[in-house]
């Protein structure tokens, strides 16, 4: 911490800086103005803007400086590699402080992963905050690997990293008045509470928001967003890889509404933000479609800020965390150097975090024949929709094959299959899914969400049988499989979620896999992410975990299908 009396004779000009960003223009996200002048830097504090100063200097001229981009919702997870790698390879993209909630792991290690998490967060080169995972699991219709009750997360509500209580998915719960629930609300009364809350409305709603949820991610439409809103929800715009809700919530983006709107990515892979970027492509994409430019950098920084009860960062003013990002061109988000917490960020790979979850994967007996589905008539089917982590509820009149409703390339029918991977119940649940396109052999998954179960989907059972063993072997990750040869795969054996190698490396595994799905057939543009979030029973409409095929409106497991 810089001592103050320093602090205050660097910005009177007194004492000189640690650092001075000389000849570049300040965003003043506040007012909208540019500010002309150095940056005075102070270990890592802004002592002073808009004057000269001396000390160290830095030549940023005919560059912006803009606060540090803020994620206010992310799983970490979902990038495949750990948390100091993602560190770098979201903080030269200008992302200074990500909000980390690490429910995947939790719901694979349990507690175990929260300690983990803090003490990666702590060593990270951004500031990265933890939301304690509140639904762990996410319902009583799966099988994790471990349950996190209201006791163990109050002992680290207190911790240094800790931001608050994470997205409370099961609100139906919320709005039952579960006591399991309630607990935890209850807990955590005057924090932090994150909300996911899809398609609620009307008094579920109301009762949801008076729970004491504060912000939320999971609207998907203008309309839905505004009535949280006048909730008094403030909404995280969300745009991963498979939600992709950015589009559809740009109309909000005003200065009117900016205060209470904030950027997130949720759940986003290696390959889309080598292609498109993290938070800097949505900040384009939205100056691209309209969108004020002032406007959407205060809603990437200041507005996250400040919906996180983060008064110390969001604004490049005296007083503030200096993270700081160099921009060349404000419609075009390049960031050109990064500044966190005073420190330049650089490209190198830091130190690796310490490993946990190994030999996580623990599958019981599996045949060709386990992938079987008996019975024949009215069938569900789970009718993935492009881009959306909503599914539709479909249904098809099949006839047996021997016994068995089988899967048809034809009509796009795939068999779908979710095996109990921690070693707890060997419980194994099939159904049938629309909208792969897969004409061939098998995909296979350990990243399935929430539960992180292995979860497969083909149309030849030897193949499925093959993935689903491999994936075993490599101790999790993904797999494609055809004519029994494995075409692909990429291994993530931290807890069957994440590589302990470089981001470079999962890039190069993951458009490996890409490609190999599209020689099976497969249309989606991400797979692997979509496969994973047809498991999940908290996000309408029909889902499957081990336990079956869940009905997410009726929030119960269907029987006799």
């Amino acid at each position: 911490m810089t001592d103050l009396s320093h602090l205050i004779a660097v910005g009177a000009g007194r004492a000189p800086a640690d650092l001075v960003l000389r000849g570049g223009a300040v965003l003043d996200v506040v007012t909208g103005g540019m500010i002309e002048g150095d940056v005075a830097i102070a270990g890592g504090t802004i002592a002073g803007i808009g004057a000269d100063y001396d000390g160290p200097s830095r030549d940023v001229s005919g560059l912006t400086l803009v606060p540090g981009f803020i994620d206010t919702h992310l799983h970490i997870e979902s990038s495949l590699v750990t948390p100091s790698e993602f560190a770098r390879l979201v903080g030269a993209r200008g992302v200074t402080t990500a909000i980390w909630d690490p429910h995947e792991i939790a719901n694979v290690l349990g507690v175990a992963a929260l300690d983990w998490a803090m003490d990666c967060a702590a060593n990270a080169p951004i500031d990265i905050k933890v939301m304690l995972s509140s639904c762990v699991p996410s319902s009583h219709m799966e099988t994790s690997g471990a349950e996190i009750g209201a006791g163990a997360l109050a002992r680290l509500a207190d911790h240094p990293q800790t931001r608050g209580l994470a997205e409370f998915m099961n609100y139906p719960g919320v709005i039952a008045g579960d006591p399991d629930c309630l607990a935890k609300l209850e807990a955590f009364s005057g924090r932090h509470i994150d909300g996911h809350a899809p398609l609620l409305s009307g008094r579920g709603l109301n009762a949801y928001t008076a729970a004491g949820i504060r912000t939320e991610h999971e609207a998907t439409s203008a309309e839905e967003a505004r009535e949280k809103l006048s909730r008094g929800l403030r909404i995280l715009i969300r745009e991963g890889s498979v939600s992709k809700d950015l589009h559809a919530l740009i109309p909000l983006m005003t200065d009117r509404l900016s205060p209470y709107l904030a950027l997130c990515t949720d759940d986003r892979n290696p390959l889309d933000i080598a292609e498109e970027g993290h938070l800097d492509h949505m900040i384009r994409t939205a100056i691209a479609e309209g969108v004020d430019p002032v406007v959407a950098y205060r809603i990437a920084s200041l507005s996250g800020a400040e919906a996180f009860g983060l008064k110390d960062r969001g604004q490049i003013a005296p007083g503030k965390r200096a993270d700081i990002v160099a921009i060349g061109a404000l419609a075009q988000c390049d960031a050109q150097a990064v500044w966190a917490n005073g420190v330049e960020l650089g490209s190198a790979r830091g130190v690796p975090d310490a490993e946990i979850g190994r030999r996580s994967v623990r599958i019981p007996a599996i045949t060709a024949s386990t992938f079987r589905m008996p019975g024949q008539g009215a069938t569900p089917v789970i009718g993935v929709r492009e881009g959306m982590i909503l599914t539709d509820h479909l249904t098809e009149d099949l006839s047996a094959t021997e016994g068995d409703r089988r899967p048809d390339p034809a009509r796009d029918l795939a068999r779908v299959t979710v095996i109990e991977r921690h070693g707890r119940a060997g419980t194994i649940a099939s159904g049938l899914v629309r909208g792969f396109g897969v004409e061939r052999g098998a995909i296979a998954s350990t990243v399935c969400h929430d539960h992180h179960n292995l979860i497969a989907v083909g149309v030849d059972y030897e193949d499925m049988a093959l993935a689903a063993h491999r994936l075993a072997e490599i101790e999790g990750g993904f797999c494609v499989v055809e004519d029994r040869k494995i075409l692909a795969e990429l291994a993530l054996p931290v807890a069957g979620l994440m590589s302990q190698g470089s981001f470079e490396d999962v890039r190069a595994g993951l458009a490996g896999l890409r490609e190999a799905a599209r020689s099976l057939g497969v249309t989606l543009n991400e797979p692997f992410l979509q496969l994973a979030f047809i498991a999940l029973p908290v996000i309408p409409h029909l889902k499957i975990t081990d336990l079956g095929l869940v009905d997410v409106d009726r929030f119960e497991l269907m029987k006799d299908v």
